[in-house]
């Protein structure tokens, strides 16, 4: 009666790795394992929260206007990573307000390098749905998606898969460059910068989807990309002298 999807596992993939990464960074700041469990549940609910509710408003709104009975159906398909970005950040800030001692930028910077390995196992789901399609080209390492047709197309989810880890490495060498103390909001510049604007890049080897932004020079997923790549510029504009976090900022200090 239970079948398991791909999909799926690399959704569970993406958690436990988000739980893993979080939680080492997070407890190492002074955080309780209670806190970390809590922030869990604030992360995995406004991830498939937001990306159905980003799916459905950003890329087919008129259809589940329409039929309104379907929005919650998101074993059907329809989930929009930036729909994800603007529900996790709203969790992590809620949390922090619910958290003595916590702020936003405290939860954020050690909460990214788990949602950067957990894009990479979501992307990894899409890439076994055939999902996220890419152009038609005869590059040699195209691939045919045969569930959809017999045209060789880019690999894109697999391009952001790896993108991912990029942005891993990026976030993790911000830490290690301020021996693990980086001031508040420099992780969190880094991984808005670096994943938004492979997002808006690799967008160009991928079919759209949202049909009524075909004829537009930019298609949806990059217009939406902006803005996370500015609000990730204007955090590391405004971070403090660059200087590494001081010890008492720690939890409970």
């Amino acid at each position: 009666p239970i079948e398991p999807r791909w999909y799926g596992l690399m959704f569970a993939c993406a958690f436990l790795f988000v739980y893993l990464m979080g939680s080492r960074l997070l407890l190492a700041y002074g955080f309780s394992a209670e806190d970390v469990d809590r922030l869990l549940i604030y992360v995995m609910v406004s991830t498939v929260v937001g990306a159905r509710l980003g799916h459905v408003i950003f890329y087919d709104l008129e259809y589940f206007l329409r039929n309104p009975e379907l929005i919650p159906q998101i074993w059907t398909g329809g989930l929009a990573s930036h729909g994800a970005a603007i529900a996790i950040p709203y969790a992590m800030w809620l949390f922090a307000r619910r958290t003595r001692g916590a702020t936003f930028l405290s939860v954020a910077d050690r909460v990214v390098a788990g949602v950067a390995v957990g894009g990479f196992f979501i992307r990894l789901g899409n890439f076994f749905n055939s999902e996220i399609l890419g152009r038609p080209t005869d590059l040699p390492w195209a691939i045919v998606f045969e569930r959809i047709d017999q045209l060789p197309r880019h690999p894109t989810m697999l391009y952001e898969s790896l993108w991912c880890l990029v942005v891993l490495a990026a976030v993790l060498a911000m830490h290690r460059r301020f021996a693990g103390r980086p001031p508040q909001g420099a992780m969190f510049g880094v991984f808005l910068i670096v994943l938004f604007t492979g997002r808006f890049a690799l967008e160009f080897t991928k079919v759209p989807q949202a049909a009524f932004a075909s004829d537009w020079s930019l298609n949806m997923g990059q217009l939406l990309s902006i803005p996370f790549v500015a609000a990730g510029v204007w955090l590391l504009a405004r971070v403090k002298a660059w200087q590494p976090e001081p010890e008492g900022a720690a939890i409970g200090t």
